[in-house]
């Protein structure tokens, strides 16, 4: 295959020309209440070239791999027709590697009846709680093995396994509705989602407890997140305004998104890369075949750095990153993150509580959105702090506020770390879920707003 994709790639009058091409395979499983609604069983083979011409791009995407050369003559036409300027690609040394999947447990290797008996059991324990009136679980696993060529002389061939699945209960009272949920990921592991039958159980007690739990009074408050939470605050609030291609496009975020200004209080870290290993946004080399890196974005307050693809990086005259992702061959690599947290400080969850007289314990999410620097999340879980300890149970807690404000309100962060185990992906144009980590410590803000 190496020599047909390098017979193919010669030749082209093109300033850079890239192929990949992929195979994959995967299972779901989907349960709503006690119908199994979905099971099955797909695999795809397909792959796409990409090429520039003075600035220009050509894409070409296809199922069938013979006819390689003569896909890569239309893209590097396609990109020869709207090229009008320079091709800027910020310069990486070409790799040959081959990267065998990380495996704890291979999903694979797991029959399709066995995880349908499991989920089942799962699923039994969730109906079975008095208090739930219906549940809710999906599962997921993925092989993705992809061949990524280069015209400057690249040849790379990386394997992944993605494990996800989803768990929830909903319980009813009348007309209020109240729900607990569990989200599970790993790389390479389907032992993540076995053994958990006492924390199900824990899933109905939880959405029972919340319909007797009262709502949060609206105002400012003291709050502390738990890792899950601050996680997701990191990844959605702060790491898609690090993103370059939309710093590159938008006029105003270069004017807030510079480098040097200061966001936070000296012991705020925030980093992203996926040179950490084992997680499910881990990977050694992304889609144009640029090592994987860990990069600093806010480094003791200030803001340091931002992730790139080569093109974003080139654009701007810096680093590339290892951030060029794509969810398919169907689609080109865009800037994306890939494991994005706070990093842990130097208080415990007990100094945190200690200062806080009235305040709101925020643990987890079940959704949020963010627009340009504003951003609002709804908690999971959330408890009255009372005189420094977690008290009560409070129900429909939602977070809001300027996420630039919120950075400097920062005024602890936990010296533990957690969060990172979590599945679902992160979504952008068109392209989701994109396996991702995000996770961080307990972290403590002062004056953000709550909403009931």
């Amino acid at each position: 295959m190496r020599d047909q994709i390098e017979e193919a790639l010669r030749g082209h009058n093109a300033d850079y020309v890239e192929v990949r091409l992929e195979e994959s395979a995967s299972t779901r499983l989907a349960y709503l209440g006690g119908k199994l609604e979905d099971i099955g069983r797909t695999s795809a083979r397909g792959g796409n070239v990409r090429a520039s011409v003075r600035g220009g791009w050509g894409y070409v995407t296809f199922n069938d791999l013979d006819g390689l050369r003569e896909r890569v003559t239309l893209a590097v036409r396609q990109a020869r027709l709207v090229g009008r300027e320079h091709t800027v690609l910020a310069p990486v040394e070409p790799v040959v590697a081959v990267v065998p999947p990380l495996i704890k447990k291979d999903p694979t290797t797991v029959s399709l009846s066995a995880k349908r008996a499991l989920l089942e059991e799962y699923n039994e324990i969730l109906r079975g709680h008095p208090k739930v009136s219906t549940s809710s679980i999906r599962y997921g696993d993925s092989k993705r093995t992809v061949v990524f060529a280069s015209s400057e002389g690249a040849y790379i061939e990386q394997t992944k396994i993605d494990v996800t699945a989803n768990l929830r209960a909903i319980a009813r009272a009348d007309s209020d509705v109240q729900q607990a949920g569990m989200s599970l990921g790993a790389n390479g592991d389907y032992g993540i989602v076995e053994g958990r039958h006492d924390e199900v159980k824990q899933l109905g007690d939880r959405a029972a407890e919340l319909l007797a739990a009262p709502r949060a009074q609206s105002g400012e408050y003291t709050v502390i997140c738990d890792p899950v939470l601050a996680g997701v605050f990191a990844h959605e609030a702060f790491g898609h305004l690090s993103e370059s291609d939309f710093i590159y496009e938008n006029d105003r975020m270069r004017e807030i998104m510079v480098l040097g200004r200061r966001f936070g209080r000296p012991i705020l870290n925030i980093s992203d890369g996926a040179a950490v290993p084992g997680l499910r946004g881990s990977y050694a080399y992304d889609e144009e075949g640029v090592p994987a890196q860990k990069t600093d974005l806010i480094r003791e307050g200030v803001l340091v750095g931002r992730l790139h693809s080569r093109e974003t990086a080139g654009k701007l005259g810096e680093q590339p990153t290892g951030n060029a992702r794509a969810i398919s061959y169907r689609f080109p690599p865009i800037v994306r993150m890939t494991n994005t947290f706070i990093e842990p400080g130097t208080s415990t969850l007990e100094d945190m509580l200690a200062g806080v007289k009235v305040g709101i314990y925020a643990k987890d999410w079940y959704g949020g959105m963010t627009s340009m620097e504003m951003f609002t999340f709804s908690a999971a879980e959330a408890f009255r702090i009372r005189d420094g300890r977690i008290a009560e149970p409070l129900r429909g807690v939602v977070l809001t506020g300027n996420i630039f404000s919120t950075l400097e309100n920062i005024d602890a962060i936990g010296n533990d770390m957690g969060g990172l185990d979590k599945g679902g992906g992160c979504g952008k144009g068109g392209q989701m879920p994109l396996p991702v980590a995000n996770g961080g410590p307990h972290i403590r803000i002062q004056k953000c707003v709550i909403g009931g």
